[in-house]
């Protein structure tokens, strides 16, 4: 009955720490947060999707924004 009951609290710990990562992980997507804290360790074991992420970054910063519905300089 022992080993039961440690085998049991073993496998709730366990689906207790991958709801708290699945929770992480939804809430880091919301929020967009998720280059900020993942950054480092994609730089560390995969540094071609870091590069690759920097790249889209920048692309998207030089996106020329639409022009106004209302703008006369067409």
């Amino acid at each position: 009955m022992e080993s039961f009951l440690a085998v049991l609290v073993g496998v709730t710990a366990l689906g207790a720490v991958l709801a708290g990562l699945m929770w992480l992980a939804r809430r880091v997507r919301r929020r967009g947060i998720g280059d900020a804290m993942m950054g480092p360790f994609e730089e560390i074991w995969h540094p071609a999707g870091q590069r690759a992420r920097i790249e889209i970054r920048v692309q998207e910063e030089r996106a020329v924004p639409m022009p106004s519905p209302d703008d006369r300089l067409r």
